[in-house]
């Protein structure tokens, strides 16, 4: 991309600065900040109280699993969000000191949003066509069932009751569909296949091998003690006669009923109100008023960018082909790929201590929880290749990269070391647990979760790589410029297949000619922007705003900008939108001035 094309796309960010400047109050308690945290706390607890998959423990009493889908969570959600929304109109934002006048944006910014999603009707909507092959309850409560720690008699009872309660909102989904068809809301076909899929794999497993099962095999060795014989039993019932018969169930209505009414395109547009939402989905993965087709450009721009640096490194290493022969031998040459997984974790851990010897300089603070990368649980052949998670904020538990270990000759080795920055150190690892390990910040700001802040700080880590010693190596180095190409071209392809009618084909084929991807990865990427749109489009604007500050503190600040501060000021009050980073920034700054 040309360096005019470079200053379109961040202007375009930079329209979503519209928070304005406001004097800080003093340091100190009073009752508008006492006030906010208590209702930052009472609303974080709620939301904990009806999520599936809570990070922070229930209280005695509390219900261990309610139905996303059913109308008690609706209404409660509902409720939740007019009571947040109403109650903050008395608090004078002008009285709070920095960090909590930074949880009011936030909490004012998700609460309106919220509340906005019933207003508008669009929560009925999408609760009528709640499909999601990538981050769908279905697959995704297994995972947190199967590697959560259970210490506790309670903690397996718990489980134990949540597996129950998962086995009726499996039941639900199937209502929600029938309820959605008969509105005329129905999924795309290679959804719902994909879900068919998914669901099929995990009905087929063993007892002994469900993720439902996995807290009995974790279970310390006790099996005398009549409450040790007793979960197995019980657990054992759960899978036999609740959760595999509930997937049963749906993958046969899947199969049988809905899929022959299915939309064939598979995009957004094709769907009724299908623009509609996908406007509403990228205003919710960017937090920014941008367009389908602002986006589309920005890619086509960052697409431009990459592709001149991936000709330089061709010429640099002396390939005699073109850039799409180039991309056939990082596919297709085996040096490229490990064929056991243990050799590709320990490739992994040597990338790690490589990075931690760079990062003190440029960063002042380190996560007190260790970094380390685990096989993801279940059903690889049916997944992507993988995603962080955290561990309990307790300075010990590890934050863990669940990577897929199917299909090694899909994995490229050029990729790894801009993998770990992004996943890891400084990436996901930092962002996420740097937060949860201070107490101090008001709950909204250690738990919250926001795409284009969070993918857009990983894709910025990876950017950090030679500031912190890495991609010496030429093909490292092209790893790094493949992957940053796969989230420029995200732009291009989701915007296309959501907005601009693209076939699945095509989207394919364009990422086959702008980056080395496998085939079969290239057709799981495209598939998983098929079914979670607008998520893959939160990665370049995060990235991007973040880079834009960065230039910006750097010209205005000179001799004093200190790039250990501004990473302190992009992480230390966890997940912002994006409107409400810049503002924290240009505060730090006007104040260093």
């Amino acid at each position: 991309m040309t360096g005019s094309s470079r200053r379109d796309a961040l202007r375009l960010l930079g329209a979503a600065a519209s928070i304005p400047f406001l004097p800080r109050a003093a340091h100190g308690e009073n009752d508008d900040a006492e006030r906010l945290r208590q209702l930052i706390e009472a609303s974080e607890l709620a939301a904990s109280r009806l999520d599936p998959m809570p990070r922070k423990g229930r209280a005695p009493g509390d219900p261990v699993f309610i139905d996303p889908l059913g109308d008690a969570y609706f209404d409660a959600v509902r409720g939740n969000a007019e009571k947040d929304v109403a109650e903050l109109r008395g608090i004078d934002p002008r009285k709070l000191g920095p960090v909590d006048r930074i949880a009011y944006d936030v909490f004012r910014f998700q609460s309106q949003r919220q509340l906005e999603r019933f207003r508008s009707g669009r929560w009925i909507v999408q609760r009528r066509v709640p499909l999601n092959a990538t981050a769908g309850l279905h697959v995704q409560l297994p995972d947190y069932q199967s590697s959560t720690p259970f210490e506790k008699l309670a903690d397996y009872e718990a489980g134990l009751e949540r597996a129950r309660g998962f086995a009726g909102y499996l039941d639900s989904l199937v209502s929600r569909l029938k309820e959605g068809r008969a509105a005329g809301y129905v999924h795309p076909r290679l959804v719902i296949e994909m879900v068919i899929g998914q669901v099929d794999a995990l009905a087929a497993l063993p007892t002994e091998k469900s993720p439902f099962y996995a807290p009995v095999l974790r279970r310390p060795a006790n099996p005398g003690t009549a409450n040790g014989a007793r979960l197995e039993r019980e657990y054992r019932e759960a899978i036999e006669r609740r959760v595999t018969p509930a997937y049963v169930r749906l993958r046969d209505y899947l199969r049988d009923d809905y899929l022959p009414g299915a939309i064939e395109a598979p995009g957004r547009w094709a769907m009724k109100d299908g623009l509609e939402l996908y406007a509403a989905d990228l205003a919710h993965h960017t937090t920014l008023a941008a367009t389908a087709d602002d986006l589309h450009a920005m890619g086509l721009s960052e697409v431009e960018r990459y592709r001149a640096n991936m000709e330089q490194v061709r010429r640099d290493v002396r390939f005699e082909g073109d850039l799409a022969a180039f991309f056939e031998h990082i596919r297709t040459d085996r040096r490229y790929y490990f064929t056991r997984s243990e050799d590709l974790i320990a490739r992994f851990e040597q990338i790690e201590a490589r990075i931690w010897e760079g990062i003190p300089r440029l960063f002042a603070e380190r996560p007190r929880a260790p970094f380390e990368v685990r096989a993801l649980p279940g059903v690889g052949d049916q997944r992507g290749t993988g995603y962080y998670r955290p561990g309990p904020p307790d300075g010990i538990s590890p934050g863990v990269l669940f990577f897929n270990m199917d299909m090694l000759n899909t994995r490229p080795i050029p990729t790894m070391e801009t993998l770990t920055l992004h996943e890891g150190i400084p990436g996901h690892h930092f962002q996420v647990t740097l937060a949860l390990e201070d107490t101090s910040l008001p709950a909204i700001l250690r738990y919250g979760s926001i795409t284009a802040y969070g993918e857009g700080w990983g894709l910025y880590a990876e950017s950090l790589g030679r500031e912190l010693g890495m991609f010496t190596d030429p093909y490292q180095w092209f790893g790094h410029l493949d992957m940053g190409m796969l989230r420029a071209v995200r732009l291009v392809v989701d915007t296309g297949l959501h907005a601009k009618q693209w076939t699945r084909q095509r989207a394919i084929d364009y990422m086959l000619a702008n980056t080395s991807m496998a085939p079969r990865d290239v057709a799981v990427e495209i598939d998983r922007y098929i079914s979670w749109p607008g998520q893959a489009c939160a990665y370049k604007p995060g990235e991007l705003k973040i880079r834009e500050l960065r230039e910006r503190a750097t010209k205005v600040l000179d001799s004093r900008f200190d790039v250990r501060e501004f990473h302190a000021q992009v992480l230390n009050t966890g997940a912002l939108p994006l409107a409400v980073l810049e503002a924290k920034v240009g505060r730090w700054i006007a104040g260093r001035r």
